[in-house]
């Protein structure tokens, strides 16, 4: 039997921080330490960005799992260790690892 590809996108839903209204992406992602990280090409100027910058509480999905959570901007000077760990793991799933790294922490089970 074949393994299971590796689910290639993740899913995010935010609040407008002007509107209040859901936005919902769908990104490339990579998981460690239990956490999940994506990165912005945009940098702070993705709309997604700047409403996690208002109100960091999220929700998003892999592959049919669904998460509460928050997420955080990574500083990449203070946390160069984990920028670094995380931008070869973008650069070996995806080739690319440009942009602002944004952490999303669970604080559910995964539902499905």
């Amino acid at each position: 039997m074949a393994a299971k590809a590796e689910p290639q996108f993740l899913y995010l839903s935010t609040s407008g921080w002007k509107t209040g209204k859901k936005h919902k992406i769908e990104i490339w992602f990579v998981e460690h330490d239990r956490r999940y990280y994506i990165i912005s090409e945009h940098e702070n100027n993705a709309h997604w960005v700047q409403n996690i910058l208002h109100n960091p509480k999220v929700f998003f999905s892999i592959d049919n799992a669904f998460f509460q959570g928050t997420a955080r901007i990574i500083n990449r000077e203070k946390e160069s260790g984990l920028a670094a760990q995380v931008s070869i793991l973008m650069s070996k799933k995806y080739g690319w690892s440009k942009g602002v790294i944004v952490e999303l922490i669970s604080l559910t089970l995964p539902r499905t």
